[in-house]
């Protein structure tokens, strides 16, 4: 059973910044309000389920939605993980570090302040700062935790380098990267320190933005809103390279009669007993197939078969999109 501080986790949880950033419009989308108020009653006191949010999603909406949200909710059913240490600079979906102790600072009480709580469940230095020291800014999340402002605090996108120093500054709860059939580094070094030290890794695009439910045809198009119109896979002849990528997917999935998002997902959790996928959504339909990926247990032959798929050769970031 997966634990943050203290508490279990629900090993399927919700990616919110979707709702408010980097996707651009999606005109099927359900009300964000709804989507995220089925998500938060999915929760239980004995499992909550965890719903991801950042400050810099919007900037500032993502956590606003979620706040307004929260009010009406049991909270024990929740636990809800903020970020802070990114700075969106109005050009787009493009962002900058920022993890000064000043502003990590100002940006948690902000945090607070929008989300409508005194302590947040798990925050997470959003970006290590090549300019300040891990350990100043860690240690001054760690001073918000021991002023009661913070429950548990993690790290994301960082080494077990980065790791070992925060740890020895003030215990590291969860790690949270990119992890998918698509995108594996993280399964070599990082998921095994955190095993070994009883640390959550809270996987965030695990349905690889959308690729692994084989929604992205050849015939797909990201206008100039959408993050992935500037991601190397997501060019209209790697997506139509990547495409026989997902043949094992579809295949596994067509005969457990599920979809292929959900083999993803189970492939996923087989991976390690510390991972917590978080996929977004925009859809109470997507969201269920999501949560119904619990159910889903592939068997050591299908998990051999997608572990031997490729992953895609293009990197994850173009320069520009950073």
């Amino acid at each position: 059973m997966v634990t943050i501080s203290g508490r279990a986790v629900s090993g399927v949880g919700l990616g919110c910044m979707g709702m408010s950033f980097a996707y651009g419009d999606d005109t099927a989308s359900d009300d964000p309000r709804v989507v995220l108020g089925i998500a938060a009653q999915a929760g239980t006191a004995e499992r909550a389920m965890m719903l991801d949010t950042a400050d810099v999603y919007g900037p500032f909406h993502n956590e606003e939605l979620l706040g307004r949200v929260l009010s009406h909710v049991e909270r024990e059913r929740v636990l809800v993980a903020s970020k802070a240490g990114l700075i969106a600079t109005g050009d787009g979906n493009r962002t900058r570090i920022d993890a000064r102790p000043e502003h990590l600072r100002e940006a948690v009480d902000a945090s607070l302040q929008r989300l409508r709580m005194e302590r947040i469940d798990l925050h997470y230095l959003h970006r290590v700062d090549p300019s300040v020291p891990i350990e100043e800014s860690w240690g001054t999340l760690a001073e918000m935790a021991t002023a009661g402002k913070i429950a548990a605090l993690g790290l994301s996108e960082v080494g077990v380098d980065e790791l070992e120093r925060a740890q020895a500054v003030h215990p590291v709860a969860a790690v949270q990267s990119e992890l998918s059939l698509f995108r594996r580094a993280q399964l070599a070094e990082v998921v095994p320190w955190c095993e070994r030290n009883g640390l959550v890794f809270v996987a965030y695009a695990p349905l690889g933005r959308g690729w692994l439910t084989g929604a992205v045809s050849p015939a797909t198009r990201f206008g100039e809103d959408d993050f992935r119109s500037r991601l190397p896979m997501f060019a209209p002849q790697a997506i139509l390279e990547n495409q026989s990528l997902l043949a094992e997917v579809r295949a596994i999935a067509e005969r457990r009669r599920v979809t292929a998002g959900q083999v993803a997902l189970s492939w996923l959790s087989a991976q390690s007993p510390a991972i917590v996928a978080i996929p977004g959504t925009r859809r109470i339909s997507r969201l269920w197939e999501n949560l119904d990926s619990r159910r889903l247990r592939l068997d050591s032959d299908e998990l051999d078969r997608l572990s031997g798929v490729p992953e895609p050769r293009q990197p994850r970031y173009a320069e520009s999109a950073r």
